[in-house]
C-alpha cells in the first residue's frame, strides 16, 4: 500500500482496582502500536486524582524505566498518528483537564469534521486552547456545561460535534467508553480478572489475557466502575457506516469485527480478486504485512504457489506513520527487500491491499524487476481510491486514481498489468451489507459531511 492513508490512533482503557491497571494498559497500547507511532500516553486514577505520562515515539520508548507498581483503580491509554493537530508532545493524549465535574482525561480515535468551526466559536467566546487536536473541542464543551452531571454534559457536548469517534473518558471513579452513532470507528469490550477493558481492537484484549464480550454499539456509552458494566444509550443509532479500511489495512490480522476475523476477510478479498482478475503467472507474493493474507487467498484461488518475495525489516515501524513524504520514501527502501532467488526469472503476481499515490508501488515493482522478475502483475485487493476522507483517515495527498486511468497507472508504476477488486467483491468478503459500511473513499458517499447542519 502507498502509505498516504493514515489511521489516527488506538485507545485502550481498563477498570481493575489493584496494582495491574497501569501495567496492563501499557501492554494494551503495545498491542495497538500499529495504529499510531508518533506518541503514546496513559492517564490513571490514583487516590481520587488523575495522573498522566505522555511522550513522543513508541510505547516501549515512552515507558522505558517506568514504575509499573502503581496502585490505580483504572487507566486509559492512547497511541497517536495525527490527522488533526501537529505532531508534537502537546497534542499527545490522553488529554487531562479539570471542570466543575472534577478531573477528567480523554483519549480519542477518529476525527470531528466540524471541530474547526466549533473551536473558532469557542475562541470568540473567550476559550483558550492549549493544543491543536480536535478532541480538545470536546473538553471545552464539557467544561462549559451548566450541569455537574457528566452523562448529561456528554449528551450536550457530543450532540454538537459531527464525525467519527471512539472515545474513552476517565474520571477518578468511572471509565466511560463512547462510540459515534454511525459506528465508524471500532471499540470493543472485554472482561479481565474481575474487571473490564475497552480497546480499539480485540487483539489488545487477547494480548493482556482479556475475554472479548462485545462491541460498543453505535451511539452507546458504556460505564465501567465499581458498579460493574452499565450501558447508557446516548444517541439513537444512525445508518451504520463501519470503516471498511479496518478490514483492508488498519487492523491487525488477529482482530475480529462483526464476528469476522480480519485475516479471514483479507484472505477472502484475495480469493475474490483472483476470480475477478486472474493473471498468467508463476508465483504470487504480497507486500508485507497487511497484504500477505490477501496474497495467500489469491494464490489459493488461482492455483499458484504463494512465495515470500519481499522481506520486511522487522525493526522499522509502518512506513505510513512517518510524518513527511521524504521519510516515507526512504522507509520503503529501508523496510523492504526482494528475494532474488524467489522472483528471478518468474512471472510474479504482486498483491497489495490498496493503491493511493502510486509511488510505493513504483518502487516495489522496480525492486522486483531489478531482482530479475520477468513480469510483475499488480493486483489490488480493494477498488480505486478516488475520494478523500475526513473521518480519521488522512488522504490529503494526491490520489493517483482520481487523475489517472488504470492503464496510465500501470504504465507509471511499470507493472505488466494492473487490476483492482470490485466494490461488490470487497463488500461480500466482509459479511457486512454495503449499506452498513463506509465506502466514501471509493464512492464519495461519506456518511458525514462538513456542510451538514
Amino acid at each position: 500500500m502507498n502509505r498516504l492513508i493514515y489511521e489516527e490512533c488506538g485507545v485502550f482503557g481498563i477498570w481493575l482496582p489493584g496494582r495491574e491497571a497501569v501495567s496492563t494498559a501499557v501492554m494494551g497500547l503495545i498491542a495497538l502500536q500499529h495504529r499510531g507511532q508518533e506518541s503514546a500516553g496513559i492517564s490513571w486514577s490514583q487516590q481520587g486524582e488523575l495522573i498522566d505520562k505522555r511522550g513522543m515515539g513508541l510505547v516501549e520508548d515512552v515507558f522505558r524505566g517506568f514504575d509499573y507498581s502503581i496502585e490505580a483503580c483504572a487507566a486509559i491509554g492512547h497511541v497517536r498518528y495525527s490527522t488533526m493537530g501537529k505532531s508534537s508532545l502537546i497534542n499527545a493524549q490522553p488529554l487531562t483537564f479539570s471542570s466543575r465535574m472534577g478531573p477528567m482525561a480523554l483519549a480519542h480515535n477518529g476525527n470531528l469534521v466540524n471541530a474547526p468551526e466549533i473551536r473558532t466559536q469557542l475562541e470568540q467566546q473567550g476559550s483558550i486552547f492549549q493544543t491543536s487536536s480536535d478532541i480538545e473541542v470536546v473538553a471545552h464543551l464539557l467544561a462549559r456545561s451548566t450541569t455537574t452531571d457528566l452523562d448529561g454534559a456528554l449528551v450536550s457536548a457530543l450532540g454538537q460535534v459531527r464525525g467519527a469517534y471512539a472515545l474513552l473518558i476517565l474520571t477518578p471513579h468511572r471509565l466511560l467508553a463512547v462510540r459515534d452513532p454511525h459506528g465508524i470507528r471500532p471499540l470493543v469490550l472485554g472482561k479481565f480478572r474481575g474487571g473490564w477493558v475497552a480497546a480499539s481492537e480485540t487483539c489488545a484484549l487477547d494480548t493482556v489475557g482479556g475475554e472479548f464480550v462485545r462491541e460498543v454499539e453505535p451511539g452507546e456509552m458504556v460505564s465501567l466502575s465499581s458498579r460493574g458494566l452499565e450501558s447508557i444509550p446516548l444517541f439513537p443509532p444512525r445508518k451504520q457506516a463501519f470503516c471498511i479500511f479496518e478490514y483492508i489495512y488498519f487492523a491487525r490480522p488477529d482482530s475480529v469485527f462483526n464476528g469476522r476475523n480480519v485475516h479471514n476477510v483479507r484472505r477472502e478479498l484475495g480469493r475474490a480478486l483472483a476470480r475477478e482478475a486472474p493473471a498468467e503467472a508463476d508465483i504470487v507474493t504480497g507486500v508485507p504485512d497487511s497484504s500477505l493474507s490477501a496474497a495467500a487467498g489469491y494464490a489459493e484461488a488461482a492455483g499458484l504457489p504463494y512465495e515470500t518475495g519481499l522481506i520486511r525489516n522487522r525493526y522499522l515501524g509502518r512506513t505510513f506513520i512517518r510524518p513527511c513524504q521524504q521519510q516515507r520514501d526512504l522507509g520503503v527502501a529501508l523496510k523492504l527487500n526482494p528475494i532474488r532467488g524467489v522472483v528471478e526469472g518468474k512471472r510474479v503476481v504482486l498483491v497489495d491491499d490498496s493503491l493511493i499515490r502510486g509511488t510505493t508501488s513504483l518502487r516495489i515493482v522496480q525492486m522486483l524487476k531489478d531482482a530479475g522478475a520477468k513480469e510483475v502483475h499488480l493486483r489490488i485487493a480493494s477498488p480505486p481510491i478516488t475520494f478523500g476522507c475526513g473521518l480519521g483517515i488522512d488522504t490529503k495527498d494526491e490520489l493517483i486514481a482520481a487523475r489517472m486511468s488504470s492503464r496510465e497507472i500501470q504504465e507509471y508504476v511499470g507493472a505488466s498489468s494492473l487490476e483492482y477488486l470490485s466494490p461488490e467483491g470487497m463488500v461480500a468478503a466482509t459479511d457486512f451489507k454495503d449499506c452498513e459500511l463506509c465506502l466514501g473513499c471509493f464512492q464519495g458517499n461519506h456518511p458525514i459531511r462538513r456542510q451538514e447542519g
